[in-house]
């Protein structure tokens, strides 16, 4: 019999997401606005979330990216 491990969705705020990702608030509402960031989840009428599996895939990809581009720059 195979052992499957249902984990339940995570929800993080925006202060965990701005953690998570190192953007500013404002580069976040940025790339939210440029089509260029996960979409959120509404909470209520005035709190949203992300689902961490979305921010943990927008990090992979732009890591992927990062260290696949040729003109990248190395500090």
């Amino acid at each position: 019999m195979e052992n499957q491990t249902h984990r339940e969705p995570t929800i993080l705020r925006r202060p965990q997401v701005q953690q998570r990702t190192g953007l500013s608030r404002s580069t976040l509402y940025q790339y939210i606005k440029d089509g260029e960031f996960p979409q959120s989840i509404a909470l209520g009428p005035r709190s949203v979330g992300w689902l961490e599996s979305d921010i943990s895939d927008w990090i992979a990809k732009r890591v992927k990216i990062s260290r696949s581009s040729p003109n990248r720059t190395v500090p």
